[in-house]
């Protein structure tokens, strides 16, 4: 049976505000390539790139084309 990694990117923010105090915002996404759609669990590496549209994930296939 293969082994299949997987990994979640975890963005969280603490505010600061008062009327928040004790308040913990976050989100979280699949890591995946932003051309095919394939990820970690699919055998890829994965890396970001900043575009002028902003962050984007690419696989070690795609990342190259940019």
């Amino acid at each position: 049976m293969q082994e299949v990694k997987k990994i979640i990117v975890q963005d969280m923010r603490v505010l600061r505000k008062p009327s928040n105090a004790g308040r913990i915002r976050s989100s979280a996404s699949l890591i995946e390539c932003y051309i095919c759609g394939k990820g970690l669990q699919d055998g890829h590496s994965i890396a970001a790139k900043t575009l002028l549209n902003g962050t984007v994930l690419f696989c070690d296939v795609h990342y190259s084309m940019q």
